[in-house]
């Protein structure tokens, strides 16, 4: 069993959602650790556990990025924290993992699956240590954690969409 310290600098974690029916919004964490437990070769015992401080999101607009933070949504001062713990990772294929647990925001915790892809394992020509390399996606529908606001717009729909998609690519340093 290896241990796995993530690489911070080589990661991201990016979220986008419906605007205005017809566009994004998107943004990131700029800050989130990612705990793994387990065995590279057998990811299916593997446990993971990832937080992501709320305070952390930037959307490249100061005044949103401050809404977000508060009631209407995060309500980060209360809940500073994102957390979701992993329960089960199955294989779809050889490089394809479904991870499904406990995704808690704002005080809410619902069971979600985001889909993970294993990139395997490389060399650095830097300084020889290896690491590992995951793509992960997936959405959370925002209102199942008591982020409900919303507006309608004068076209017909709503100013947000439900779903909130998360992509994220995570490089973590390898030690046996």
């Amino acid at each position: 069993m290896a241990t796995l310290t993530l690489d911070k600098v080589h990661s991201s974690l990016d979220f986008s959602i419906k605007h205005m029916v017809v566009s994004k919004a998107k943004g990131e964490f700029q800050d989130f650790d990612v705990d793994f437990s387990g065995d590279l070769s057998n990811l299916e015992s593997s446990s993971i556990k990832v937080t992501i401080p709320v305070t952390s999101i930037d959307t490249g607009n100061e005044d949103r990025d401050g809404h977000l933070k508060a009631g209407d949504f995060f309500e980060a001062e209360k809940y500073p924290n994102m957390v979701f713990q992993s329960k089960s990772v199955k294989k779809v294929s050889d490089d394809e993992y479904k991870v499904t647990g406990d995704f808690t925001i704002k005080g809410e915790t619902n069971e979600e699956t985001f889909t993970v892809e294993y990139n395997g394992t490389s060399k650095s020509p830097l300084d020889g240590s290896t690491v590992a390399g995951f793509a992960v996606s997936g959405k959370v529908n925002r209102e199942a954690y008591g982020m409900t606001y919303n507006a309608a717009v004068e076209t017909g729909g709503m100013l947000l969409g439900k779903d909130v998609k998360f992509e994220g690519d995570f490089e973590f340093i390898v030690e046996d």
